[in-house]
């Protein structure tokens, strides 16, 4: 992956709680969960909707549902409540709203954890429809598979707790105790290009978020998006500081050339600002950041 992050998402599994967010999708139990109607949908159904030149749209209509592959263990973006079944976080309504988009209610949904090493054969292969969980666009992926989007941008950022006041960004890190997953990029990044801070690492990113809460360690780092999750699950305790010192832009994984689909949902997204804010600020702008969303690639 040509970014300096490695998505070590599966580390996310022991994250302490799930959001509660006003918006979310249900899902069973099993590989793949399709979403029961939950009462009023969050977004509006398009009626009628055709897509000339889209086989992936024709795949969609002939099945009657529509097949989204998803993470399902990062808070805040791609998060299954084991207890309930239920699917939460921006990715979830980010798929959701193409979902409706193209006329699929929210219980025509089959949602599919693929992990991220199988997510562009599982595009390819067609055991999904399209990909929205964290995924990185990059010119190597872009050979197998096509993206729509980028719908987010992120990048390697920190986490500190909500009372510090001496980290605000990477600069502040010289003699500073950062946490990350062991062998991860984002603690590579630190150790290479940051030598006068000390490193921390645990097997999850959780057991950093709880050594940051006891103060053994001052920051914990891995995608910004990631550490959008805790900070909005503990706002009253945890914070995200600075600007993303990588870049990662996030996309909605396609089967390749498909070029009518990524166009179809590449226009919802300019289109869309204000639906695109509100899934913003009822999942991750619970943190308390503030973000822009970025102009889709039309390439």
């Amino acid at each position: 992956m040509k970014a300096f992050i490695t998505r070590r998402k599966s580390l996310l599994v022991a994250a302490s709680a799930v959001l509660a967010l006003s918006l979310s999708a249900c899902g069973g139990s099993g590989g793949g969960s399709t979403a029961p109607s939950s009462g009023s949908a969050p977004f509006t159904v398009a009626q009628n909707v055709s897509i000339t030149g889209s086989p992936t749209f024709d795949t969609i209509k002939s099945n009657g549902k529509v097949r989204i592959g998803v993470k399902q263990d990062q808070p805040g973006l791609g998060f299954k409540d084991a207890a309930t079944g239920e699917y939460s976080g921006f990715d979830i309504q980010i798929a959701q709203w193409i979902a409706a988009s193209l006329g699929f209610s929210q219980d025509k949904i089959e949602y599919k954890p693929i992990p991220s090493a199988n997510r562009e054969s599982a595009i390819t292969n067609g055991d999904i429809d399209y990909y929205v969980g964290t995924y990185s666009i990059t010119d190597k992926r872009k050979q197998l598979i096509d993206f729509a989007g980028p719908y987010f941008v992120t990048g390697q950022g920190l986490l500190v707790k909500k009372d510090n006041t001496s980290i605000n960004s990477e600069k502040d890190l010289s003699g500073k105790n950062v946490c990350s997953a062991t062998g991860s990029t984002p603690i590579q990044n630190i150790k290479a290009n940051f030598p006068s801070t000390k490193t921390t690492e645990f097997d999850t990113y959780s057991q950093c978020v709880e050594a940051l809460k006891s103060g053994q360690v001052d920051a914990v780092t891995t995608d910004q998006a990631i550490l959008l999750g805790y900070a909005a699950q503990e706002p009253d305790s945890l914070k995200v500081v600075g600007q993303p010192f990588t870049v990662e832009k996030y996309g909605v994984g396609l089967k390749k050339g498909d070029t009518a689909l990524r166009q179809f949902i590449n226009k919802m997204f300019t289109d869309g600002g204000s639906t695109w804010q509100k899934i913003y600020d009822s999942t991750l702008g619970q943190s308390g950041t503030k973000v822009t969303q970025p102009a889709v690639d039309n390439y």
